[in-house]
């Protein structure tokens, strides 16, 4: 089991076209650990904003009352994509990983792939 530190190390050396990587609580909007990022992106801005899309799409699925849990959630912009996966063991309940991807340089199904051996090897 990885804590945070490893987990981010983890995410940005082996998910190739990585910009950013965050563990964020989606209760509070505050990044509890964050890798990479820059002048480009502002991870703690991030961090904040898509919790706020984290909590949306957990309040609609309350709505529509569906049973099943969120694997990711996925935004896809011109230059990049972004990625959100909630964490899904007890002590990861209300965090979710954020990550930031170069659209050029990234392989979106080997991102997806490599941010879930990282979300199950996370230990808070």
């Amino acid at each position: 089991m990885a804590n945070t530190e490893t987990a981010l190390k983890e995410a940005m050396t082996s998910i190739e076209g990585a910009i950013g990587v965050a563990l964020v609580d989606y209760n509070s909007g505050m990044a509890l650990g964050t890798l990479g990022g820059g002048k480009e992106l502002d991870l703690n801005v991030a961090a904040a904003g898509n919790t706020d899309v984290m909590r949306a799409k957990v309040r609609a699925m309350e709505m529509l009352n569906i049973q099943e849990s969120i694997e990711d959630i996925l935004i896809t912009l011109g230059s990049q994509y972004h990625l959100m996966r909630p964490l899904t063991g007890r002590s990861g309940k209300g965090l979710f990983l954020y990550l930031a991807l170069d659209r050029k340089r990234a392989n979106l199904a080997m991102a997806r792939h490599r941010l879930r051996a990282v979300e199950e090897s996370l230990e808070v």
